[in-house]
């Protein structure tokens, strides 16, 4: 049955990409031919509307017109649809969209608070996963020492797995502090993730600026929560000769940077390769003109599908396990070496900072 449900599910969404693709590229093909990184570039990059399929005076659409709200210096806060300022070029109140930047005809320099398509999905996101562990909740105090049943019994092992498997082994005896951590961005992005997958949705987790915050957050979060043993290890790194230490101490803040930045770097990456890649070969279809090449497309398109399943979950789990093993290598309690310079001491094992290697 879950295998029925995972195939349906993507061979229901491929069309509507084709479809979107189809629609999007008409005039396109008319005038200039297909530009096919254009064309993916607007699907995967966030927009002032929702677009879910079809174009306007071509047959069936619907576009979701979302808020804009902006602020000139000079002129004070503007709050409109956006239905105003499409097609792009459109000028409404000074206002008007350039590659869904939003800019003022006369030079005003502008402040965009707009609900974008990627704020309304996060919004969106927010709310499901509200009503999904009240729901959970709900079930555990009422079934309270009985088996799980309905919601509950699908997602208490996944919690129980995060707890017991990640935050325990990773953090150790406090990891009960982060826990509400942990769980929040696996679900978070396992959440987005999936949602990305469905026709017409937002790709929230592929957008950097989203990957950034919660890259910020476990910086933050492992930088106040550091004790004076794991700081000791980053500015006078025991087990090191003492010539090497002035040098070592550049290489372990860059260290404590670089962890954040890959975790940003590699949920965007992986996140809108995999669109990309679905897109791209939908896109074949245009570009070579044929039907011929359509099935082809498609059953390498489904497989790519099926994979970002995988992907969806990978990726959120990946990303909580880092971010448990780093605010582990911070609060990781001292233990009693008497590292020194030369003698016995020079044998012992060097620490790494951030890890639990001694």
């Amino acid at each position: 049955m879950k295998r029925l449900l995972v195939a349906l599910f993507c061979i229901l969404s491929l069309p509507v990409f084709a479809q979107e693709q189809t629609a999007s590229v008409h005039e396109a093909n008319k005038e200039e031919g297909f530009n096919a990184g254009e064309l993916i570039l607007h699907h995967v990059g966030d927009a002032h509307e929702w677009h879910f399929f079809g174009e306007e005076g071509e047959g069936p659409h619907f576009t979701l017109p979302l808020p804009i709200i902006a602020y000139q210096e000079g002129k004070g806060l503007s709050v409109f649809s956006s239905h105003h300022l499409y097609p792009e070029g459109t000028v409404h109140e000074g206002l008007k969209l350039e590659h869904e930047t939003l800019e003022a005809v006369d030079g005003y320099k502008v402040h965009d608070f707009s609900i974008t398509k990627n704020v309304a999905s996060l919004l969106l996101s927010v709310v499901l996963l509200i009503v999904v562990f009240t729901a959970v909740s709900k079930g555990y105090r009422k079934n309270h020492g009985r088996a799980p049943k309905g919601i509950q019994s699908f997602f208490e092992p996944i919690i129980i797995f995060v707890r017991d498997e990640v935050a325990k082994k990773a953090i150790g005896p406090k990891y009960e502090r982060y826990l509400p951590y942990l769980l929040t961005i696996f679900f978070f992005i396992w959440f987005n993730n999936l949602l990305g997958l469905l026709p017409g949705a937002a790709n929230l987790t592929g957008n950097l600026a989203v990957t950034f915050l919660f890259a910020f957050l476990t910086l933050l979060i492992t930088t106040f929560s550091s004790n004076k043993y794991y700081w000791s290890h980053i500015f006078w790194t025991p087990g090191v000769p003492l010539w090497l230490r002035p040098i070592m101490i550049p290489v372990e803040l860059i260290g404590v940077i670089s962890k954040p930045f890959s975790l940003m770097v590699r949920l965007f990456a992986n996140v809108t390769a995999g669109h990309i890649i679905i897109l791209s070969f939908i896109a074949l279809i245009f570009i070579f003109n044929s039907i011929g090449i359509a099935p082809l497309s498609i059953a390498f398109g489904l497989f790519i599908n099926v994979l970002e399943l995988l992907v969806a979950v990978l990726q959120a789990y990946i990303f909580t396990l880092l971010t448990a093993m780093y605010i582990g290598g911070a609060v990781e309690e001292h233990h009693d070496h008497d590292y020194g310079i030369g003698g016995d001491d020079a044998d012992a094992p060097l620490h790494v900072s951030g890890s639990h290697a001694h």
